[in-house]
């Protein structure tokens, strides 16, 4: 069978992959969106669906004010003896010299069931691992944040973890460097034939991303690098389709191939603006004088032959959801706390979901959000809203957001007493905002579909007031602004970028926060 990066398409970084039998699972990096880390199943390599995410309680995770792009770093999923472990890091802070980076463990015999509460192990940094040595003992990798001098990234360590005590124990081993690329992280260690392998993510998240691999005899090191250093990157061919390719793992197919899966984007233009974030995409490997090597170069490609397995099909999702009190699509998140009935009702009013305006897209606390990502260099996504402002400090509508600083908001909102109900355009651009001059009078509607055509670098809005015809709302707007390469280049407060674009529904109440807007279904098509 053919495959073509990238296999798990939109905001998905950070790749973590296991095989347990005939099945396989990816992690992957959620930052502050709420539930934590994504799992995705397939049993034929090709087929991906979402199944879990497994960080659903704030004792699990906590993220309230925590800073955009901060949250879950890089989570590490692994199996043993019929347990499945999942290492994550839920940073705190990430401006100025010091960072807070508390990891923590979970566990579970059910992948897609509840996860156990965590085991904090350190925070001495981020990006941390677990490893099952053949021996029966289990060491935890972290890279090291070194804030001395500037340095930032102060190489990889490792330190056994007693599962008895649930702690790690015993003395801190420093395994590398890293190499001259520099930003070394995301540690993953492997055992294969007397040999321990090294993967680190290196040479930063941007377009000289790698990922690099390393082995020794002893698992405490040396660690001596590939020969064809690093084992993956496209920094020399600026005109490879997958672009930032680096921060991987490696996995073992029943019948002995192996697989590389990493991070990668799709820019826009040459060196250009990722829309769609960092995504996840897989490579062949072959092994020769026991070092693994992609089979065609370090360079990714965007088709791949995958082993020969049976193809199993992943089911079909609808494009518009229907509200119901039955559940959430999975696609949904919100950001940095748990969807809840007090927010989020789909028993309030029957057919329809209901969110309780709270505060501002601005805000680091309780933002009444729902979003999911987005996936397609050109889609439309839609929405139909009840909404009876009584004030011009409550809005509610569709919304196109990378974080409190970048979006594109189409909403309704009100006058001073209420009596005018209005449709209008808001972007946040580096936290300034601008409003578009047209305001359009909807107060004698009742329902107002609202849709978002996003086509690479232009979005625009356009609104409905019978569900048939669209009418132009606003100018086109600049959608490259919703990617990490633009709000890195922001400026200094903006530098921690590494999410992606989201669409989804919301209400704002600054007045009384109770302020509500019923929407009735939500709809998001691929175009192309």
């Amino acid at each position: 069978m053919t495959i073509e990066n990238p296999i798990l398409k939109g905001f998905n970084p950070d790749p973590s992959i296991i095989r347990v039998e005939d099945d396989y699972y990816i992690a992957t990096s959620t930052f502050e969106w709420f539930p934590g880390v994504q799992i995705h199943h397939s049993k034929d390599l090709v087929n991906w669906e979402l199944i879990a995410r497994p960080l659903t309680r704030i004792s699990q995770l906590d993220m309230k004010g925590v800073p955009d792009s901060c949250g879950v770093w890089a989570p590490c999923l692994s199996y043993d003896n019929g347990t499945f472990y999942l290492v994550y890091s839920n940073v705190k802070s990430f401006d100025g010299v010091w960072k807070d980076t508390p990891n923590y463990l979970v566990t579970t015999n059910d992948i897609r069931g509840d996860w156990s509460e965590p085991i904090y192990m350190n925070s001495r940094g981020f990006d941390g691992s677990l490893f099952h040595q053949s021996n029966g003992k289990k060491w935890f990798l972290n890279m090291l944040v070194d804030h001395r001098g500037g340095k930032f990234f102060g190489g990889i360590e490792m330190q056994e973890y007693d599962p008895i005590q649930k702690k790690v124990v015993g003395d801190v081993h420093y395994l590398s460097k890293g190499s001259e690329l520099g930003k070394t992280e995301g540690p993953h260690l492997y055992e294969k034939k007397g040999y321990f392998y090294l993967i680190m993510a290196e040479g930063g998240t941007d377009y000289g991303h790698a990922m690099s691999i390393a082995r020794s005899k002893v698992i405490t090191g040396p660690y001596e690098f590939h020969p064809e250093h690093p084992f993956v990157s496209a920094s020399e061919k600026p005109e490879n389709y997958l672009q930032k390719t680096g921060h991987g793992d490696l996995v073992e197919t029943r019948n002995g191939d192996w697989l590389a899966v990493f991070l990668s984007g799709r820019p826009l233009e040459t060196n250009g603006r990722c829309t769609l974030g960092r995504e996840t995409a897989m490579e062949e490997v072959v092994w020769k004088d026991d070092w693994p090597w992609l089979k065609e170069g370090r360079v990714a490609r965007q088709f791949i032959e995958v082993p020969d397995l049976e193809e199993v099909q992943k089911p079909k999702t609808k494009d518009r959801i229907e509200f119901s009190p039955d559940s959430l699509p999975i696609e949904f998140q919100s950001l940095r706390i748990p969807i809840t009935e007090d927010w989020c009702s789909l028993n309030a009013r029957e057919g329809f979901l209901r969110l309780y305006g709270r505060e501002s897209l601005t805000s680091l606390h309780s933002q009444s959000l729902l979003a999911r990502r987005v996936q397609n260099f050109h889609m439309e996504a839609s929405t139909e809203i009840e909404f009876k402002p009584e004030n011009f400090q409550q809005m509610a509508g569709l919304v196109f957001y990378y974080n409190t600083g970048h979006y594109h908001y189409a909403h309704i909102s009100g006058n001073y007493d209420g009596s005018k109900k209005w449709l209008s355009v808001v972007t946040a651009n580096n936290s300034e905002m601008s409003f578009q001059d047209e305001l359009v009078d909807v107060t004698q509607s009742n329902s107002i579909v609202i849709k978002g055509e996003m086509n690479r670098d232009e979005l625009h809005f356009f609104y409905s007031l019978d569900g048939e015809e669209f009418i132009p709302l606003g100018n086109k707007l600049d959608a490259s602004i919703l990617s990490d390469d633009y709000v890195r280049d922001g400026g200094q407060q903006y530098r921690a970028a590494f999410t992606g674009c989201f669409v989804g529904i919301c209400c704002q109440d600054l007045a009384t926060s109770n302020k509500h807007a019923d929407f009735k279904w939500f709809e998001y098509k691929s175009i192309i």
